[in-house]
């Protein structure tokens, strides 16, 4: 009797620790992944993909170009096109374009690229990155005309298949001072709603410090609106960085959870997980100082699919499906070479176990 009742003093004990966890015990679990959950295609590259869920349909908004203009039109030929399926793991069935190209005299006229889709208020939300530029596809390195024009925008829907008013001008002015961290481009733009009731913006971008075409140095920013289509100010300094590194972190993605702001961003060499090229999860109070988690890795360059474990060159531009406000599924582009070195890439959908 005496060990029983030892027994369930200690059992008792650990549930209250369990359940009383420190906010930095925060951890995302993936799982298993089936083969429903790689979306790709035979003409296209595919690249990216944001999920959103209405009337018990799944709506991706993913990034796509030919594949005849090789991997690099990515800059040049790229459009945010829309696919359904039944389930947040597909399989996929693409529907139609939600942001082709349009005229000339706009700032977004020859690429769309880089989506994230948002349901704020009754309304969808897609954030992504546009450019216009001469069209000349490059098989190596970047098209500067396309790369340096760079902005970040947002189109508005009632509903996910749309019609997507798109705006005039880009969701963010560039600035007038050419010392300023975002000088030259600004893209990959992630929004959520903050704690306190305004919208925050993540968005990459590089400054004019360093010698043209590329410039740099490259860094991400934080912005804060009352409205998901701004204005929104600026933060004045740099996010998601980390001293001795230039450039150390990619795609950030921004969510909201009890609370409590986190983020998951592509680590370029483990400067913060340690673990090589992976993900890594931070977590932040306001928004603008953002604290390494403890348990830091999401995921390394591995995919863990039902029947095998794969490589992958790239496992990047991480966007969380959430499902009454917790991870459920993890989207993000991914690629290979082939044979004889050319790129495939397609999305994989992977389960949040610990949902």
């Amino acid at each position: 009797m005496k060990n029983l009742i030892i027994f369930i003093f200690v059992l008792s004990l650990l549930n209250s620790c369990q359940s009383n966890k420190a906010p930095d015990s925060y951890q995302i679990e993936l799982g298993e992944v089936p083969e429903s959950a790689r979306f790709s295609d035979d003409e296209w590259y595919i690249w990216g993909g944001s999920v959103i869920e209405a009337e018990g349909q799944y709506h991706m908004y993913y990034s796509r170009w030919p594949k005849k203009h090789h991997f690099n039109a990515w800059l040049t030929y790229s459009e945010v096109a829309h696919a359904v399926a039944d389930s947040p793991t597909g399989p996929w069935k693409h529907l139609d374009v939600a942001l082709p190209e349009r005229d000339s005299m706009y700032w977004d006229c020859h690429n769309t690229h880089n989506p994230t889709v948002k349901k704020f208020n009754g309304k969808y939300y897609i954030y992504y990155t546009g450019n216009n530029g001469d069209r000349v596809v490059r098989k190596e390195g970047y098209n500067w005309s396309h790369r340096n024009n760079q902005r970040i925008g947002v189109a508005v829907a009632e509903h996910p298949n749309g019609p997507w008013k798109r705006f005039d001008q880009p969701l963010i002015e560039m600035p007038e001072d050419s010392l300023a961290h975002d000088a030259l481009m600004m893209a990959n733009p992630s929004v959520t709603r903050h704690p306190d009731g305004r919208y925050i913006l993540v968005y990459k971008c590089v400054g004019k410090k360093r010698p043209l075409p590329g410039g740099g140095p490259v860094v991400h920013m934080v912005a804060f609106a009352d409205s998901p289509t701004g204005p929104f100010t600026k933060y004045p300094n740099p996010v998601f960085t980390a001293e001795g590194f230039d450039f150390p972190a990619e795609d950030p993605y921004i969510w909201t959870e009890d609370e409590k702001l986190y983020a998951i961003v592509k680590d370029f060499r483990g400067t913060f997980t340690k673990a090589g090229q992976s993900l890594a999860l931070f977590e932040s109070v306001d928004g603008i100082d953002w604290k390494l988690s403890e348990n830091a890795l999401v995921s390394t360059m591995q995919i863990k699919w039902e029947n095998g474990t794969q490589k992958v060159k790239h496992l990047e531009r991480p966007q969380l499906f959430l499902k009454d406000g917790k991870p459920h599924t993890l989207m993000c582009a991914a690629d290979t070479l082939d044979a004889n070195g050319v790129y495939q890439s397609w999305n994989v959908q992977i389960p949040v176990v610990n949902y």
